[in-house]
């Protein structure tokens, strides 16, 4: 029963986006994120306290209400471009996006190097591996399952897009070794909080956070580049996906001093782009769950 509510939701709200045109889906999306922002006390309070932990008193709380808000009307025009992308081409799709320093991918595929590309869930994070997979070649991504079967694959359908390939999450090592092992570039999601037994503690907006190892320790092994890779707007519909300089993770004789310092780059170049732009990060996850549980209680 619940996957027939999930569904019918999905349809009647791609319904209502094929019908109302273009310059009013902002305006509209405007009005029903800060109606929902008002109602989720929940996800409102857990944005409030990743502000407070990342910024403390530096930043005044008006603006923090102003990135929450934000923050909710991005996920829903990211909900918006996600079913209008279902079936784009490949030339419609690239008109709205520009690449930044995409030289440093191009170079990175011309000398054949093993590539993974990690961003964060900053902008519309699901139009970057799309944009990417379509103009540079097959991309394999990894990702939860949603609890819905049916919902899960509408979301898999338009993820698979011009040759990406989706991995579930759980228990993904051996697939994305076997990815790399077929020059396939391997897009990962390295913002979301990790549990102790997985993940490793480095510095994220001066607190310790839980951060995902698996870039790191696939990047030491096949020596490949890790070449972070984020998507910016300034207007919901022209897009900029912006590619940083690689992060090299070193092969020494302590394997764990390589991986942390691999992760900890990574966490900054994150954290960097975030701080440039701050309502463009996804403030509605708890983050620093591992290291502060009780302040989001």
């Amino acid at each position: 029963m619940r996957d027939i509510f999930y569904v019918t939701l999905f349809y009647l709200f791609k319904f209502f986006i094929w019908i109302v045109p273009d310059k009013w889906m902002i305006f509209l999306m405007k009005g029903l994120s800060s109606l929902i922002y008002k109602i989720d006390k929940k996800h409102r309070k857990i944005a409030q306290v990743n502000l407070d932990l990342a910024y403390g008193d530096t930043l005044p709380q008006e603006e923090k209400e102003k990135i929450i808000k934000e923050a909710y009307l991005n996920l829903g025009l990211l909900l918006v471009d996600f079913i209008k992308n279902q079936g784009i081409s490949r030339e419609a799709l690239l008109k709205k996006v520009s690449f930044k320093n995409e030289e440093i991918l191009q170079q990175a595929l011309k000398e054949k190097r093993k590539i993974i590309l990690i961003t964060a869930h900053y902008g519309n994070w699901e139009l970057l591996p799309l944009s990417i997979a379509a103009k540079f070649g097959p991309l394999t991504g990894v990702g939860r399952k949603l609890d819905s079967p049916a919902m899960d694959r509408i979301l898999n359908q338009n993820r698979q897009q011009f040759d990406i390939e989706m991995l579930d999450k759980k228990g993904a090592m051996k697939s994305m070794i076997q990815v790399l092992k077929n020059d396939r570039m391997l897009g990962l999601l390295v913002d979301q909080n990790t549990s102790e037994n997985e993940g490793i503690l480095v510095d994220f907006f001066g607190k310790p956070v839980r951060h995902t190892p698996s870039a790191a320790i696939l990047a030491r092994r096949f020596d490949a580049l890790i070449i972070p890779a984020f998507i910016s707007t300034e207007d919901h519909q022209k897009y900029q996906i912006t590619f940083y300089a690689p992060i090299v993770t070193e092969k020494t004789e302590d394997k764990d001093k390589d991986i942390f310092a691999s992760v900890q780059k990574q966490a900054k170049i994150t954290e960097e782009v975030i701080r440039k732009k701050p309502d463009g990060w996804f403030w509605l996850h708890q983050r620093w769950k591992n290291q502060f549980e009780e302040r989001y209680q």
